[in-house]
């Protein structure tokens, strides 16, 4: 059975965000990594996740009704 979560890209990442990001199906056991790949978001970039507002990994498995924020790596001095 399919779960269904919220995808955020943000700043460069933007123009890969799916039309359906309010509503994405992931599949029982996705993890974020798998999420990533789906969207083919390039790995190098997705340097900050978040799930909920809380800092996670390429390895945290989603749930459904999870926000998942991605953020590429932040530059400036």
């Amino acid at each position: 059975m399919d779960s269904r979560i919220t995808v955020k890209l943000f700043a460069t990442l933007t123009p890969l965000t799916p039309e359906n990001s309010d509503d994405f199906p992931v599949a029982e056991g996705t993890t974020v990594h798998d999420v990533i790949r789906q969207l083919s978001v390039p790995e190098e970039d997705a340097k900050l996740i978040f799930i909920n507002g809380r800092k996670a990994e390429f390895d945290t498995p989603l749930k459904s009704g999870d926000r998942l924020g991605i953020f590429p790596p932040v530059g400036g001095g």
